[in-house]
């Protein structure tokens, strides 16, 4: 089993050599072409990105260079100067705060009052809507709770006709002791 094994392994390692160098005589051809089609415009894109590239560098280097210069140039501002600039920056500061401070609060009192609004239209809201409940229901509640009568009134009545063996006496007066 194991020259079996063995010679299918060879038998297998030739066949991919020779699908190896088959597949690389059909598509060597190719490749070798695909290359050399290519191979112009990429060196002619090369060149292009190279130059801009100088290019960008030296307006780079240009721009710098006038930075440099104004610099220079420029006259060097005054502790005065300096000091009223500060204190226009604070006084614009100090306008912005306010305007947004009023804002703010502007807002914020704007947005209790409806928070209150809607409060009080929700409170509202709920009581109608409660009366009407009790409204649907109140065909099936007894008689006592809606006019709020005590409970004295659902005693049972002393009776005023009294049934005896012999009959019946209408007054508990004439009726006779035994």
């Amino acid at each position: 089993m194991r020259n079996e094994l063995g010679q299918s392994v060879d038998h297998f390692k030739r066949a991919a050599s020779i699908a190896a160098n088959e597949t690389s005589a059909t598509v060597a051809p190719r490749i070798n072409a695909a290359r050399e089609r290519v191979q112009p415009a990429a060196s002619a894109a090369r060149d292009a990105a190279s130059q801009s590239w100088d290019s960008a560098l030296a307006a780079l280097n240009a721009a710098s260079e006038n930075v440099r210069q104004a610099g220079k140039t420029t006259r060097k501002a005054t502790r005065k100067e300096l000091k009223s600039e500060a204190k226009q920056a604070r006084k614009l500061q100090k306008k912005a705060e306010k305007a947004v401070g009023r804002k703010q609060k502007s807002r914020t009192g704007r947005l209790a009052g409806w928070a209150l609004l809607g409060t009080a239209v929700g409170i509202g809201a709920a009581y109608v809507a409660r009366r009407r409940r009790e409204a649907q229901w109140d065909e099936y509640e007894p008689a006592s709770s809606r006019t709020g009568a005590d409970d004295a009134a659902f005693e049972p009545m002393e009776p005023t006709a009294y049934t005896t063996a012999n009959g019946t006496v209408t007054e508990q007066s004439k009726q006779e002791p035994r």
